[in-house]
């Protein structure tokens, strides 16, 4: 018998990739349940129910007959987080403590590398947290919650890369953001450039909850690719768009995060190492942007803030 999934915000950039590998393996019966805050449509030939999990008909529906809920909806990234953080608060954390009181199964939640802020030396799961916005305060309370829960939580370092063929791409994140100044500009500004990144491309996300699933384990694990300074990853870019410049400037970035994690954890216990490495993330891009297969990258719906600033009053 097929495992029933429910994928909470799997509409999404994240979402949109795990969907794809669930519904691929054809052993899992897959339900979106998504409101399509950045999507016009929802064309996956899987079950779907187009709803807000702040309504309490959600919460009152029967969720004990998913074997598996993966909690992806929440409102992501610092800048998005600060518009309005009362907000932030309602869909980032009262509606998870809401699922834990009605809902008694196996939980994959998606935290963040954020909430260790600014940090030195490579940080495991074990180590101090700092947070430093209103998105990362708001992964760790979930945390806390999922504690004692049947519950495994992922802390996702920086993504990049393409998701898959429906959602849209996010163009808020640094080396989807470097790649397309490249293309365009022919130069990428990079602010101080010695803060350290740790990578993931989306689709190994997507490889470790399809892990989680299988797997017993619980509580919490960090997920990487590669610890990158983020002038580092501009030079990579370069090399990939020609007769592109790097311009640094001694500004100090209004982004003070800076950290390292390792991954051991996730590679002792869950046999999870990432497979897609920045070049392929790079050459991803390049094919989307050379062929022009997005007709405007400067849309707001592939910024998280741009696109909820725009909306915010009608949240």
């Amino acid at each position: 018998m097929k495992k029933k999934i429910l994928v909470v915000g799997g509409a999404g950039y994240v979402g949109g990739v795990i969907v794809d590998l669930l519904l691929s393996k054809n052993k899992y019966d897959v339900t979106v349940f998504d409101n399509l805050l950045y999507e016009n449509s929802y064309r996956k030939d899987c079950k779907f129910i187009n709803g807000d999990i702040r309504n309490k008909k959600f919460y009152k529906s029967n969720l004990n007959k998913y074997n598996v809920i993966i909690w992806l909806a929440a409102l992501v990234g610092d800048g998005a987080c600060a518009i309005n953080p009362n907000l932030t608060n309602e869909i980032n954390y009262l509606t998870l403590k809401k699922l834990c009181k009605v809902y008694n199964k196996r939980i994959i939640f998606i935290s963040t590398c954020s909430v260790y802020g600014a940090q030195h030396g490579i940080l495991h799961e074990e180590s101090s947290v700092n947070p430093l916005s209103h998105y990362a305060t708001s992964k760790l309370k979930c945390e806390k919650i999922l504690k004692n829960k049947n519950a495994i939580i992922f802390r996702l370092g920086t993504l990049f890369g393409v998701s898959d063929n429906y959602s849209r791409i996010r163009m808020d994140l640094v080396v989807n953001t470097l790649s397309a100044k490249a293309f365009f500009e022919k130069k990428m500004s990079v602010f101080g450039g010695e803060q350290f990144r740790p990578l993931l491309h989306v689709k190994d996300v997507a490889r470790a909850i399809e892990i989680a699933i299988r797997s017993k384990k619980r509580g919490i694990f960090n997920l990487s690719y590669k610890n990158m300074k983020i002038i580092d990853i501009a030079r990579e870019i370069q090399k990939y768009f020609k007769n592109t410049k790097i311009i640094k400037t001694k500004i100090k970035f209004q982004d003070a995060r800076n950290y390292k994690v390792k991954n051991t954890k996730a590679l002792n216990e869950l046999s999870f190492k990432a497979i897609y490495d920045l070049k392929y993330g790079i050459l991803e891009l390049k094919k989307l942007l050379f062929e022009k297969r997005i007709k405007n990258f400067n849309d707001p719906r592939y910024t998280n803030q741009k696109y909820l600033e725009m909306f915010n009053e009608k949240f």
